[in-house]
This record gives C-alpha cells, sequence and structure tokens, in this order.
C-alpha cells in the first residue's frame, strides 16, 4: 500500500497555528472514495469499484482540483485521473510493479540513477493527488530515508561522483515537504563542486497552486545551482486562473518551467485536447517539453494508448502548432541510456 498518509500526518503535525494556506489544503484533501463520489454526485456504480482499488492505491484529491471537475460525469478526464476503479484490479500483460526500472537503477537507498550526468532524489513517499497511473505506485517508499539527517549518505555519494552535473528532486512530491529542509538540501548540493543544476519534478503547482510561495521561490533561487521546474499538467481544464498565477509567479522570478504529460486514454488522447493543453501552458510562459508514453504500472493498463494512435496524434500537433510547442514523445526503457523519442 503507498504509505501517503503516514507522511503527511508528520509533515503537518509540527504547529498548525503556523500552517501555511497550501498545507491546509493539502491536510484537507479528499482520502475518502464515498466522499469523493458524493461531492461530485457520481452515479451509485462508481463507488463499489472506488472502494476496493483505494484499498490497494488510496485516493488523495485535493478539495480544489475537485472543484474544476464536471458534477456527475464519471468520464470527466480529471476525475479519470483519480479516481480508483475496479479495472485497475484486472491483470494485463507486460504491466508490472517497477516498469521503469527504478529498483535496478538504485545506487543507496533513495539515490537513483540512470542516465548520465545526472542523479535523482527521492525525498517523500506522498503526493497531493494519486494520479491512478503513477508508476511508482507500488515503489518501496519505507526503504526511503526521510529528512536531511537521512539524505545525507545520498549527498555524499553525489560529492563523490565528479560525472554528476544535475540533481532531480523528485517523489512522491518533494514539495509536500516544508520549505526549511529543501533549503537546507539546495545549500548541501551547491556546496558539491561539480553539480550545475537543480531540477524539482512536482505536481503541486497545478493541483495546489497555493504551493507557489515566496519561500519557494526564495531556496529554489537562492544557490548558485540554476534552478528548473518540471510541472505535470495532462489537460487543458487542470489549468484554472489560480494556477496560472501560479506558473506566471515562477516564470517571473526567473525559473524555467516545462510541462510533461503522459498519453492517456479517455483523457487526453485526441489532438484537439493536446493542442489545447499546449496553447494554455504556452499562454503561461510554460513550455510543452515531454509527452510521455504511459509506464506499464500494473492496474493502469485501462490507460493505454497504442504508440500508433500517439504518432497519429503528434503528427497532426505538428501541422496545428509551432514546433516550440510540439512536446517530445517518449517513452521510458529500463536499462536505456536516455528516454527514447518515439518515431
Amino acid at each position: 500500500m503507498y504509505p501517503v498518509v503516514a507522511e503527511i500526518t508528520e509533515v503537518f503535525t509540527a504547529g498548525r497555528s503556523a500552517a501555511t494556506a497550501w498545507k491546509m489544503a493539502l491536510a484537507g484533501a479528499v482520502r475518502d472514495p464515498d466522499e469523493l463520489v458524493d461531492l461530485l454526485e457520481l452515479p451509485p456504480e462508481t463507488r463499489e469499484g472506488a472502494r476496493r482499488s483505494s484499498r490497494r492505491f488510496p485516493l488523495v484529491v485535493p478539495r480544489g482540483f475537485i472543484g474544476r471537475m464536471r458534477r456527475g460525469d464519471p468520464r470527466d478526464p480529471l476525475l479519470r485521473q483519480v479516481l480508483p476503479i475496479g479495472e485497475e484490479e484486472e491483470e494485463a500483460e507486460g504491466f508490472v510493479a517497477d516498469p521503469v526500472g527504478d529498483r535496478r537503477a538504485t545506487v543507496l537507498p533513495g539515490l537513483i540513477q540512470k542516465y548520465e550526468g545526472r542523479a535523482l532524489l527521492v525525498l517523500s513517499n506522498a503526493c497531493a493527488v494519486n494520479c491512478r497511473y503513477c508508476f511508482r505506485r507500488e515503489f518501496p517508499y519505507h526503504e526511503t530515508p526521510r529528512g536531511f539527517t537521512a539524505w545525507e549518505p545520498a549527498i555524499r555519494q553525489i560529492a563523490s561522483d565528479p560525472s554528476l552535473n544535475e540533481v532531480i528532486l523528485s517523489g512522491g512530491d518533494p514539495l509536500v515537504l516544508s520549505d526549511a529542509p529543501l533549503e537546507r538540501l539546495a545549500v548541501a548540493l551547491a556546496d558539491i563542486p561539480h553539480l550545475k543544476r537543480l531540477r524539482v519534478h512536482t505536481r503541486l503547482p497545478i493541483v495546489i497552486p497555493e504551493r507557489v510561495t515566496e519561500d519557494l521561490i526564495g531556496w529554489l533561487r537562492g544557490t548558485r545551482l540554476t534552478p528548473v521546474v518540471v510541472v505535470h499538467a495532462n489537460h487543458p481544464a487542470e489549468l484554472d486562473e489560480n494556477c496560472g498565477r501560479a506558473l506566471e509567479r515562477l516564470v517571473e522570478a526567473g525559473l524555467p518551467v516545462l510541462n510533461q504529460a503522459v498519453l492517456l486514454r479517455g483523457v487526453n488522447d485526441e489532438a484537439d485536447t493536446l493542442a489545447r493543453l499546449c496553447e494554455k501552458l504556452l499562454e503561461h510562459r510554460v513550455l510543452p517539453y515531454y509527452l510521455h508514453q504511459l509506464d506499464p504500472v500494473r492496474g493502469s493498463a485501462h490507460f493505454h494508448v497504442a504508440e500508433s494512435r500517439g504518432l497519429e496524434i503528434l503528427a497532426d500537433l505538428r501541422r496545428r502548432l509551432p514546433g516550440y510547442a510540439v512536446p517530445r514523445y517518449v517513452r521510458e526503457t529500463p536499462g536505456a541510456p536516455s528516454k527514447v523519442e518515439i518515431g
């Protein structure tokens, strides 16, 4: 089971009176499938599948994100990304627990190194939203170090490897953690002479835009390392007014902001939808970066889109959009030296 509740409880027990808006939004996320069904007035038949599948991989979705969904529509593209359904329990050939080879590429607990020049730190076992297609839904988070002291072996390993020039903060989502430990980590990494960049992979600016604060921007810009923020939006309806303002705050602070999307059946597997997503990202000065083929994690086969269909969509996007607005269509292949561009 994905151990999200324990992490979130730990994050918020230190002084509720000092909790910021984003922490309150995260703490108040919906975790009960019945509550989600009731809030969105979903058909009764969705209830039992949601209950069963959430036992294996819990439901977590912020109320602000729920507010962008259509009531009464189980096919809403935002809801489809987060609603547990019975199909997750069906076995499908080729859909496995570790579809991208994270365990094979783990150097130390919490430290993953797949590609030359880059290392990834798994800082948290929690996310602001549990996407049902998450490739780490069965990741062994109980082995992941938590807190600066526990991160020190990984920091020493990074310091001992001069081939590395970039560190990626990931999880879970690293931004469910408070800014103080993240700032301390950024300073420690900046003390490593061969590092040049600090990349943050996060969904929080999309689902809880209140997370983009002056403190966050301060530590991202506060060291000699070049910061890069990679967010994750799959559908234009995710980019509401508050989300757009949060993204623009990051950009106006001088931070490069890129978006990764995943090609998902019933969510964004049409050129019209992805074209609107790319256009909307550009309105907020966010560059469409990657369109990922679904990582075949167990429980997600109902999201699969054939690569031939993905190539058709990409060809259509190239006709409609300028080149810089078209994301690269890629898959992650375990053991490959980089993402594999499709077509």
